[in-house]
């Protein structure tokens, strides 16, 4: 896959909501904290259904992504290594990012989707995206308000679609390039 310039700089952008302490590096560390601050908004104990299996599918993503970016074997992923996975081919294909990522997703909507009908209200997103990848309030409620339809609400498939022109679009005019944000 080549690294493109926008692309380099949407990769930057998810490295840093990936690195919630800052420190440069992501690490099994960052996931665990991330998870604990996304079940916790949501009021949801450590032991309910929702937040295991989250907890248990945000590691699993954790040990995938370390097992293919990790080059030098430190248990941890420099921005380098993480941009240098994505040349090589990490995400390959948008079939194969899903049968990878949808899984999560489905763990991140049983989490935030309060009522269970597929969609999260602007309350909702802005609740998961600010405690799993540190969002700003006003960058959530932008994004959701490009993706919602025209009840407010933002479905799982929308939601997905997004993701995916995130990582596989470079046209900076559809609404998934912008998922995170600010790219600078």
């Amino acid at each position: 896959m080549e690294i493109t310039a926008f692309l380099e700089r949407k990769l930057a952008r998810r490295f840093r909501t990936y690195d919630t302490d800052g420190d440069g590096f992501i690490e099994r560390e960052d996931f665990t904290q991330a998870g604990e601050r996304t079940t916790k908004a949501f009021g949801l104990e450590a032991d309910d259904p929702k937040a295991v299996r989250f907890h248990e599918l945000l590691l699993g993503l954790w040990e995938h992504l370390v097992s293919v970016t990790d080059q030098d074997h430190d248990g941890r992923i420099s921005a380098d290594e993480y941009k240098t996975a994505f040349a090589n081919g990490l995400l390959e294909t948008p079939d194969s990012f899903d049968k990878g990522y949808v899984p999560f997703l489905d763990a991140v909507m049983a989490v935030a989707d309060g009522d269970d009908d597929g969609k999260l209200t602007v309350e909702e997103h802005v609740k998961w995206t600010g405690a799993l990848m540190g969002l700003s309030e006003r960058d959530a409620r932008g994004i959701h308000d490009l993706l919602s339809d025209e009840d407010g609400l933002l479905s799982t498939q929308a939601l997905l679609a997004a993701i995916r022109e995130f990582y596989f679009s470079e046209d900076p005019a559809e609404a998934g390039n912008w998922l995170l944000g600010s790219l600078d």
